[in-house]
């Protein structure tokens, strides 16, 4: 077996490769990596789940996601996972699935998440507000939106901020 570093180089390296391989050599690919690892690898099992995700095939990549979340991923990956997952599950139709997962990754403490991790809090936000709108909460959804966006913008921070928590208390049409 290789050591971890030579691993992750290669398959970061395979990842910067992604459009120059049919679908399925991809997949083989990174499936040939993850053969390196033990069967219950979590950080194989992620890399598994993603590659099938990023070339069509979101059923499986739930399969894996899963598995890897249950095989305590952690750091980055674990939150990319749920992320993806939430995602893909979104994209099966299972909507409130994605909510769910979703919800719950948001209330994660800041204390517990690290800058890389923290760094995705933006990309949560925006895949639940698409989960909510799939739902039907197209209020909350642009609420969500509109509040990770205000940050963002060189002025009117603070009136779109409180126009965004104010979609949440306002009647509709309003």
């Amino acid at each position: 077996m290789t050591n971890d570093h030579d691993w992750e180089r290669r398959v970061a390296d395979l990842w910067e490769r992604l459009d120059a391989y049919e679908p399925a050599d991809f997949r083989a690919g990174i499936a040939a990596l993850a053969a390196e690892r033990p069967d219950d690898d979590p950080a194989a099992l992620f890399e598994q789940g993603a590659a099938h995700d990023s070339t069509g095939e979101p059923e499986e990549a739930v399969r894996f996601y899963r598995r890897a979340l249950d095989r305590r991923l952690s750091g980055l990956r674990r939150r990319r996972a749920v992320i993806q997952l939430a995602s893909s599950l979104r994209n099966l139709g299972r909507p409130d699935q994605s909510v769910e997962l979703l919800t719950a990754e948001r209330a994660t403490p800041a204390a517990e998440l690290d800058a890389d991790e923290a760094a995705l809090s933006g990309a949560v936000d925006a895949f639940l507000a698409l989960a909510l709108a799939d739902t039907g909460r197209d209020r909350e959804a642009a609420s969500l939106a509109l509040g990770a966006l205000a940050p963002l913008l060189p002025r009117y921070n603070r009136s779109l901020a409180h126009y965004a928590r104010a979609l949440l208390t306002a009647p509709d049409g309003s």
